[in-house]
């Protein structure tokens, strides 16, 4: 009998253990996405930041930027890390 009932207390236990780290993990993920993400938004509008080309324009043949490695000596480019 007692047996019994602390097994089913462990499975009980167990399973509300498993529900409520679900429910915490899902909270604290939903509060750094907002903290990280929302305030690097935010900035970035008001400074008018654009992290990609994305406007479509008819005219263009691509949508590749040019990449000019003229601007700097090649030797800058050997040990770039």
């Amino acid at each position: 009998m007692i047996t019994q009932f602390t097994k089913g207390f462990k499975k009980g236990s167990k399973a509300f253990g498993e529900n409520i780290s679900i429910i915490v993990n899902s909270l604290l993920l939903f509060i750094v996405y907002l903290i990280g993400v929302g305030i690097v938004s935010v900035i970035a509008k008001l400074s008018n930041k654009r992290f990609l080309d994305y406007q479509e324009k008819k005219s263009r043949d691509t949508y590749w930027s040019g990449l000019n490695l003229t601007q700097k000596p090649i030797e800058e480019y050997y040990r770039q890390f």
